[in-house]
């Protein structure tokens, strides 16, 4: 048996239900053992009593009774290998941005899962860091997630200590992430902030992952106890007269849909959105729809363009750009918009 164990849940963890983030963790528990532990009180988080289904967060802090050590059957064991087909090891080896000793910098496609679950297939970035080792014998780790079809900048820690490092960051909010989006309309003022606060919308979807999140004006903030605060800066770098607009978005707090409920609150949603703006005019303010219609990709049209951070080792600021996934590059030369016309953080001088 283990010991009692305090574990700090991680941004590459991001929002999950308790049980799937154990089980992750610990592939020799059961179900029923998790149920059995949340029941007796013996499974905690941040020194509360919770269920199984239960959602924690990245800073969450579980307590972790004592384990069985049981080892992975055989034929466990031979699942839990990730095979990589070498068409695979080229593309995310081809989606290397940037790296040194102790970091990787990827340029995610879209459609690429970040990390496995429901409905999410075999098929996701963190099966195929084995093919990231580049001669090292450790398994490089995953310090944060994208949306599955939000393309750009993820950052893979190749050790545990720079994982460990990477993760404090995030959490202290010295890394800075800009992201790139198409929106149907112009937001006005051209410039803001939005803080409506986040909670998961009733029902589940498929295998209860994907639930939709649903914005909370910040004054009725007391009256939904299990919403949480969320802060995204914007900015509008051009436009195609009223109908659509290029934008640059920093989500201050990192809550799951975060960017695409706050533009969809707005009346703006970004397009490629079925999940919070359809494919017809059904926005309030400004925004025609989700869908730019004609020759535009249905495709998402959100890009996590930049990243900034302090290197873990060398303390230099260390910042990362990626280029625009295909489908956005063809919408943004449709629209007239060019890449090199635009500042690459809007916001410094604001």
């Amino acid at each position: 048996m283990s010991a009692v164990q305090i574990l700090k849940v991680t941004e590459a963890e991001g929002e999950q239900r308790l049980d799937r983030w154990l089980k992750r963790r610990f592939p020799q528990v059961t179900q029923g053992a998790v149920e059995k532990m949340c029941r007796t009180g013996q499974l905690r988080v941040d020194g509360g009593r919770v269920k199984a289904n239960t959602r924690v967060a990245p800073g969450q802090e579980v307590r972790v009774p004592p384990l069985p050590e049981v080892a992975l059957p055989r034929s466990a064991e031979r699942r839990a290998r990730i095979s990589i087909s070498a068409a695979d090891e080229k593309m995310i080896q081809g989606c290397v941005l940037w790296k040194d000793e102790h970091i990787i910098a990827l340029n995610k496609p879209p459609g690429l899962p970040s990390q496995g679950g429901s409905g999410q297939g075999d098929r996701h970035v963190d099966g195929l860091l084995d093919a990231l080792k580049f001669g090292y014998k450790d398994r490089p780790k995953m310090v944060h997630r994208l949306d599955k079809d939000t393309s750009g900048v993820l950052l893979i820690a190749r050790t545990d200590r720079i994982a460990r490092h990477l993760s404090e960051a995030f959490r202290q909010k010295t890394t800075r992430k800009i992201y790139w989006a198409a929106v149907a309309g112009v937001p006005s003022p051209r410039m803001g902030t939005v803080r409506f606060g986040l909670m998961k919308a009733p029902g589940h979807g498929r295998g209860g992952e994907g639930e939709k999140m649903i914005c909370i004006h910040p004054a009725k903030m007391n009256d939904h106890p299990e919403a949480k605060r969320a802060t995204t800066d914007y900015a509008v770098l051009d436009a195609l007269g009223s109908r659509a607009a290029w934008m640059a978005l920093v989500p201050i707090t990192g809550r799951t849909h975060q960017l695409r409920a706050h533009m969809a609150e707005l009346g703006h949603p970004i397009a490629g959105d079925g999940k919070y703006g359809g494919s017809s005019q059904e926005n309030l303010g400004d925004g025609w729809g989700a869908q730019l219609g004609g020759e535009i990709s249905r495709k998402l049209h959100l890009h996590a363009r930049q990243i900034s951070f302090d290197h873990p080792i060398t303390r230099r600021r260390i910042t990362v750009t990626a280029p625009l996934p295909d489908h956005m590059k063809r919408t943004w030369k449709t629209l007239g918009w060019n890449e090199a016309d635009v500042p690459a953080d809007p916001f410094e001088d604001a």
